[in-house]
């Protein structure tokens, strides 16, 4: 019987994968690099301190759109002719305050619905690449420059993906996108099916005022495990990866660097917050602008868990389309930035 099997069968909770790796990569320093490991712990305490601010903008509002009911209208969003709905979808994906848990049940219920896939792909696109929390946390581990640059290019490839999309089912592809047997439900799917009044005073409703605690702890819990394990690691490359090695193999931003960048930005990627201060890292070793935008958007689009719910969700068809979108504009967004920045 599995680790996993087991378990579940005792009814246990599940490891944390934030967690366990944090405490992971702790005891192989103890092992193997003894006198890292307080560097490393110093590291990381430290720059998470200089990231509490964002830090704690972006527990806010994502606790102030849970509370007030923002997030129960994204249907709304979706309503009227299509052409026009594929750049709404993208711009709300580019913007939305919404989990990483709750896109993929979103999508599901909106296909489910009967919505055209041409702006379900618009925002599935865009909403992993940027929100408010993740604008916040940019701004404070990289910079305001690259954090406009990151929601432009999440707004283009909504859009680039939104409209190819939208030429492809005309011409008679891609219907039903859904696997059979995949319906609407999940964490996401009931904010989509039934949008609910926005109540922007909600300190005055007890419920709406234990939604903002319960939502505000659980986003604290969920970007300080993260953001803990990231700054970690980027302790731990700093500390054996020499910057001209890094020079080396991204440093340049050719489109050989990029398009690598964009290929290993999946398998590599941790989640949206946690990459953050990896790349800002890397940036300081010498990563071209370029290639660290391609690595964002690729591994945000396309990282191993989002590439595995996809694949369950969506026919294969659908799923191949998906990534060809997120390495075409990873790839795009990476030369139009290092064209700017340089």
């Amino acid at each position: 019987m599995s680790l996993v099997e087991a378990i579940r069968e005792r009814g246990l909770p599940k490891p944390d994968a934030a967690i366990t790796g944090f405490l992971v990569t702790l005891a192989v320093l103890a092992i193997l690099a003894p006198a890292q490991l307080p560097e490393s712990i110093r590291f990381t305490l430290w720059n998470l301190l200089a990231v509490s601010p964002f830090l704690i903008a972006s527990i806010g509002l994502a606790a102030f759109a849970k509370a007030t009911g923002a997030d129960g209208q994204i249907a709304h969003v979706f309503s009227g002719q299509e052409v026009r709905m594929i750049a709404v979808a993208a711009a709300f994906g580019a913007l939305s305050p919404f989990c990483s848990c709750g896109v993929i049940p979103i999508i599901a219920a909106l296909l489910a619905m009967g919505v055209p896939l041409a702006p379900v792909m618009a925002f599935w696109l865009a909403s992993p690449l940027m929100d408010p929390s993740m604008f916040a946390l940019t701004v404070g581990t990289i910079g305001l420059d690259f954090a406009i640059a990151k929601t432009l290019a999440a707004l283009g490839v909504g859009l680039a993906g939104g409209y190819a999309t939208y030429a492809l089912t005309r011409s008679g592809a891609l219907v039903n996108p859904l696997r059979e047997g995949i319906g609407d439900g999940g964490c996401g799917g009931s904010s989509a099916r039934s949008a609910k009044e926005i109540v922007w005073r909600f300190w005055h409703d007890d419920a709406r005022v234990a939604a903002f605690r319960t939502s505000a702890v659980s986003t604290l819990l969920f970007l300080t495990k993260w953001l803990m394990l990231a700054f970690l690691l980027e302790s731990v490359m700093i500390a054996f990866v020499p910057a001209e090695t890094v020079q080396r193999f991204v440093g340049e931003g050719g489109i050989g660097t990029i398009f690598s960048a964009s290929i290993v930005g999946v398998p590599a990627y941790l989640n949206g917050y946690a990459a953050l201060p990896l790349v800002g890292g890397l940036m300081d070793q010498g990563m071209a602008p370029g290639a660290a935008m391609a690595f964002l958007i690729a591994g945000g689009i396309t990282s191993i868990p989002a590439a595995i719910a996809v694949w369950a969700l969506a026919k294969k068809q659908v799923f191949a389309l998906y990534v060809a979108f997120a390495l075409t504009g990873a790839i795009t967004s990476g030369l139009a930035y290092q064209i700017w920045a340089v």
